[in-house]
């Protein structure tokens, strides 16, 4: 995102996130914005529940996972 933050990568380019898991796995968090804009809506509700992280994965990637936590809370 070239202003502001994004809703769920925060301050990480929306670009540089790739999902790791799901129908989109392998695809970036922009992409799927582009792709499926309703699916990328129930992203951001999910992010702040605490559903989704964002780590850093071993080849230096940046990665949103489902929560393990968040999913013990259910």
């Amino acid at each position: 995102m070239s202003q502001g933050q994004s809703p769920i990568t925060g301050i990480i380019d929306e670009s540089n996130v790739i999902l790791d898991f799901g129908k989109y796995e392998g695809k970036t968090v922009r992409e799927v914005a582009n792709i499926d804009p309703e699916f990328y809506s129930s992203l951001i509700d999910d992010k702040s529940e605490g559903v989704y992280a964002i780590r850093r994965h071993r080849d230096k990637t940046f990665r949103l996972y489902l929560n393990p936590l968040a999913q013990m809370d259910q």
